[in-house]
């Protein structure tokens, strides 16, 4: 319907949602940053429901099945729902050319409003000025971080790229802001539109002790005694502040419980993010880094937690529009064999290309192979009991991977 995959802009999207009419809910969360956008989709919407609140989370991409996108209190929406949703925007659309994303979005709002929910979490697909999702208005909004990636669409640097994350804000609403570092574009906007900007340091924190314990504070509360998340990486702390931050925000104080915290989140997990299987034989790590700021955080969980006498054997497969260099730099000194593969997209770096640019980078071989699973037999009967086999670069590659494994069924 579209002749592009990307085509950024509202103008379509908030034309066909004015003919579906839609009801919204009392809660619109939007959630955009560069890293973390789906930790903190996942950490928000299980502290709603254990609050007893109905919540829908639209996000993207999907692991293996495109229902994964659509979730209403914790279960991926049924073909049947979403085809239905699919017949109400065809019948409004005319001839507008909506986008794959585009539709899947909008299709989201159609089922979220059908259910009658009490919020939406809407994860930020490309940006946030433009995106698909930023068609309605917030009533609180979470930008985890901003650094390089999608350069190609946002810009080239920094400032570029959080101008058009800061898009998502609006006059007189919350919006989070997740790291430390804030660059001026999120300041300036928020200072020039009249938004709310809370900041990470300033209006919340959090504190962790040598028990193992945490708590998180901000002008209002504190939460004490605080157990440490199922979701692996130091960062992940940041993460769950934001979220605590953006619930308080929005008036959901019924999820900041410290028990209710204590409940949900240690066990919390999320396919495809430091993800780590074994079966007796090596162990297998899944983490879809695909952006320099991410395989720095893979790289830190390397190098604490992975650094013993054994080799550690990494799959890759990175679509055409990332930093090669920047993504395998900061996780190759932990890396003693490199494999690469061809993701499983329209958009990937052909696994000959791939090898070239990390040889180029890292100064050593990279092994290229035909497809994932050769790669996965290759490496598996190479590596020793103790061995690491690292599956990383894009969900396009971790996504097979898990469900080669047995790790995730489509549904």
């Amino acid at each position: 319907l579209s002749p592009t995959e990307i085509d950024l802009g509202l103008d379509r999207v908030q034309t066909v949602l004015r003919r579906l009419s839609l009801e919204l809910p009392g809660h619109v969360l939007l959630i955009a940053g560069t890293n973390g956008k789906g930790s903190s989709v996942a950490v928000t919407t299980a502290l709603l429901r254990a609050a007893d609140y109905r919540v829908g989370a639209y996000t993207s991409p999907h692991v293996i099945d495109f229902n994964e996108r659509i979730v209403i209190d914790g279960t991926p929406v049924d073909d049947a729902i979403i085809v239905a949703a699919f017949e109400r925007i065809e019948k409004v659309r005319d001839d507008l050319p909506l986008t794959y994303f585009e539709y899947g979005t909008i299709a989201a709002m159609v089922v979220f409003a059908d259910a009658e929910l009490d919020a939406w979490v809407l994860e930020v697909g490309l940006g946030g000025r433009l995106d698909a999702t930023n068609a309605i208005d917030p009533t609180a909004s979470l930008i985890t971080n901003v650094s390089l990636d999608h350069c190609d669409w946002l810009g080239n640097d920094i400032e570029s790229i959080a101008a058009e994350k800061a898009g998502i804000m609006r006059a007189g609403v919350t919006t989070i802001y997740g790291a430390s570092d804030v660059p001026a574009a999120v300041l300036d906007r928020a200072q020039r539109i009249g938004a709310r900007l809370l900041l990470a340091g300033r209006e919340f924190d959090y504190e962790r002790d040598d028990s193992g314990l945490w708590k998180w504070t901000s002008n209002d509360r504190s939460l004490d005694d605080l157990l440490s998340p199922g979701l692996r990486g130091d960062f992940q702390y940041g993460n769950i502040a934001a979220v605590l931050a953006l619930l308080e925000a929005a008036g959901l104080d019924r999820a900041l419980d410290a028990a209710l915290i204590n409940r949900v989140l240690p066990t919390l997990t999320l396919a495809g993010r430091m993800q780590e299987f074994s079966a007796g034989g090596p162990r297998w790590l899944l983490d879809v880094a695909h952006n320099p700021a991410a395989a720095e955080q893979l790289g830190a969980l390397l190098a604490s937690e992975y650094r013993d006498e054994s080799e550690t054997w990494a799959i890759i497969g990175v679509l055409d529009d990332k930093d090669v260099a920047g993504i395998v730099k900061p996780i190759d000194p932990f890396v003693d064999h490199w494999i690469a593969v061809t993701a499983d997209s329209s958009r990937a770096v052909p696994a000959v290309e791939l090898g070239r640019q990390i040889g180029n980078a890292c100064d050593r071989p990279c092994r290229i192979v035909d497809s994932l699973d050769e790669a996965m037999d290759y490496a598996g009967n190479r590596a020793s009991d103790k061995d690491t086999l690292l599956v990383t670069g894009s969900f396009y590659v971790v996504g097979p991977a898990l469900s080669a494994l047995g790790l995730y069924s489509r549904r």
